[in-house]
């Protein structure tokens, strides 16, 4: 699933690290989440989107989910 965590991350210049403080998280699965291995449950989601101020949907694309 694609994400726009990295470009968000960089606009706040928020390390990987940073950003898994401050969402309960590890830099390992926020690393994961970016380059599309892992995709992040409805709570992680939340908590990255709520984070950044923003919808879940303005975070991460649901497109290829809409296909199936």
């Amino acid at each position: 699933m694609k994400t726009r965590i990295r470009e968000l991350r960089k606009e706040n210049k928020l390390s990987q690290e940073e950003l898994a403080l401050a969402v309960g998280t590890t830099r390992q699965t926020i690393s994961s989440i970016e380059v599309g291995k892992y995709t992040a449950s409805l709570i992680l989601a939340y908590k990255i989107a709520h984070y950044f101020g923003l919808t879940i949907e303005e975070v991460f694309d649901f497109s290829e989910l809409e296909e199936l």
